[in-house]
């Protein structure tokens, strides 16, 4: 019988606690902490993000009847509800940003020879870029601008298509609108950066032309343009044009001075013609037609995060506390897929979460309960729209 770890401690020890400790000490977490330093804080949000704890009264009153496991999951000392309420408001949420940060460095390199990205043959990084709005009470949560009677914050995120890891996350609140992170991202030159019309601007677009990277961005109808050359495209593929354009509109014009690349796809799965811009004139139409369409990825990664952490009903009122339930959330997230990686499991996300959240106090080895076939067993209900995430 195994006698080491319990699962729960097993999958914190994956990574590093020196380099937490780090991110502790720029924002100086633990100053004046005397019950609950930020560690035992972080493993009990973490406890609660991965065995799916409605509120912070629940997370202390499931540990409370483990009170004889506790101390070997690394929590010192069970505090109040109201200790630990006051330390998600009151600690720097920039401690978990900079801890996700490092957690994503981490797993990049692990999925960085994925192939089941669609088009995983092509020689370069491939991201898409969006913002997905999580709702909140105004009347509660006034901070959360966002329309007149409603409040809301947005997680913007940029997704490695290739193992679909965020590399980039940013929270802000629900007026920001999406355009502005083009300015907080640091632009790789050769990479692809996929974008829906909420990133249409063109003077930010020039922008990542001239750090040599590419972007591709549907067209907006009231384009003004002049064509310069028709290439010949394959009809059957779905393609009506691919055509060398430059822009006409004055601003427009303006921004961006160089050509572009303008491709009208027809998808006759979903019945919808598409006109999308790029400034790639190497790759085929269709390749370019295609990577948009893995784009969708991104949404499946905002309705995953969504659906299996807590991120919908908070344990906070105000913005720190709210930003740290997400943050740490996120880095539930990051954990689980670097346990995947380096348990070398072939179940998904969504599977190993299952398992986890009914594991934390057992004390099988975690490669063997990522991997041993009879728990593989284990039918989950998932949506057809999830099955990228069955890494």
């Amino acid at each position: 019988m195994f006698k080491g770890k319990y699962v729960y401690n097993q999958l914190v020890s994956l990574v590093s606690r020196y380099e937490f400790d780090k991110c502790v000490d720029k924002y100086k977490g633990n100053y004046r902490a005397r019950d609950l330093k930020c560690w035992h804080q972080f493993l009990m949000m973490l406890f609660g993000q991965l065995t799916y704890r409605e509120s912070l009264n629940d997370i202390v009153n499931c540990l409370e009847a483990h009170q004889n496991k506790v101390y070997h999951l690394g929590i010192s000392k069970i505090v109040s509800v109201s200790t630990l309420s006051r330390a998600n408001e009151r600690r720097d949420y920039r401690i978990w940003v900079d801890y996700a940060t490092y957690l994503i460095k981490v797993s990049r390199p692990l999925y960085s020879k994925d192939n089941d990205f669609e088009l995983s043959n092509l020689d370069y990084t491939i991201y898409a870029l969006d913002a997905s709005t999580i709702d909140l009470c105004l009347s509660v949560f006034n901070w959360a601008k966002f329309r007149k009677k409603k409040g809301a914050v947005k997680l913007h995120a940029l997704l490695d298509l290739r193992g679909n890891i965020p590399v980039f996350l940013h929270i802000s609140n629900g007026k920001v609108h999406d355009v502005k992170i083009l300015d907080m991202l640091e632009f790789e030159a050769d990479a692809f950066y996929i974008m829906d019309k909420g990133y249409y601007d063109f003077k930010r677009l020039y922008k990542i032309h001239k750090k040599s990277a590419f972007f591709i961005i549907r067209a907006k109808s009231n384009l003004k343009f002049q064509r310069v050359y028709s290439h010949k495209v394959d009809k059957s593929l779905g393609l009506i044009c691919d055509q060398t354009i430059k822009l006409t509109g004055f601003k427009s014009a303006k921004d961006y001075s160089q050509h572009l690349r303008r491709i009208k796809y027809h998808d006759k799965e979903l019945q919808k013609t598409f006109v999308f811009l790029t400034n790639n004139f190497a790759l085929e139409a269709i390749v370019i037609a295609q990577l948009y369409k893995n784009r969708w990825q991104i949404e499946l990664f905002f309705k995953w995060i969504k659906q299996h952490l807590k991120i919908k009903k908070f344990m906070g009122e105000t913005e720190n506390a709210v930003k740290t339930q997400v943050w740490i959330a996120i880095c539930t997230y990051l954990l689980v897929a670097i346990a995947k990686k380096m348990c070398k499991s072939e179940l998904s996300l969504y599977q190993i979460l299952q398992i986890l959240s009914v594991s934390a106090f057992d004390k099988t080895p975690l490669n063997q309960l990522l991997t041993k076939q009879d728990l593989q067993n284990v039918k989950v209900k998932t949506h057809n729209q999830l099955s990228i995430f069955d890494l």
